[in-house]
């Protein structure tokens, strides 16, 4: 009787030597590697709109904006990803030039190749960060935005945003309108 082949394992530091030396991103959990399909122009576009507006809110305090090029370590889940935008606030990620571990907010803008891993699986990993207080999910079709914020007690609690509406992102005291949002988006 045949066996099934064996999957190679493929550890942590594998995947960090290896990962540089590729063309694309690829994402990490737990021995497994996964690689990052390429963005359309609005996902681009929503996602730099709202890393400047949070670069410009956030300029002259501790905390640090970054696009999708930066890699995120979730420890407890074994896992780096690279989420479309991130802020950190923290002296042990101003300290590392290319990999955060302490985000204060993370932010997905939603493809459909994508959402319901980003609203799913990644959330749950997200969620396994002690330092995380808001994770925002921007949907391009609807233009709207959920808002998941951690309480004290460590629930999370939804705050939807209609199409139209200012989002309000409290782990930073930012407001942001929607035109800012989706500025330079063609409605489709």
């Amino acid at each position: 009787m045949a066996q099934a082949a064996q999957k190679p394992v493929f550890t942590a530091a594998d995947y960090l030597a290896w990962e540089p030396a590729q063309r694309d991103r690829h994402e990490f959990l737990d021995s497994e590697v996964f690689a990052m399909a390429g963005a359309e122009d609005r996902h681009v576009t929503v996602t730099m709109n709202l890393a400047f507006a949070l670069r410009q809110h956030l300029g002259g305090s501790p905390c640090r904006t970054y696009m999708s090029d930066m890699r995120l370590h979730v420890a407890a889940a074994n896992s780096y990803f690279y989420p479309d935008v991130l802020v950190t606030c923290s002296a042990l990620d101003l300290a590392s030039a290319m990999v955060k571990t302490e985000p204060k907010l993370i932010a997905e803008v939603l493809s459909p190749s994508t959402a319901a891993y980003d609203r799913g699986l990644k959330f749950s990993h997200y969620r396994r960060l002690a330092s995380l207080e808001e994770y925002v999910l921007i949907d391009l079709d609807t233009r709207s935005t959920d808002c998941f914020r951690k309480r004290d007690d460590g629930l999370w609690v939804l705050h939807p945003f209609a199409r139209g509406e200012q989002v309000g992102l409290a782990s930073v005291a930012l407001e942001l309108s929607a035109a800012q949002l989706f500025a330079e988006v063609p409605e489709t």
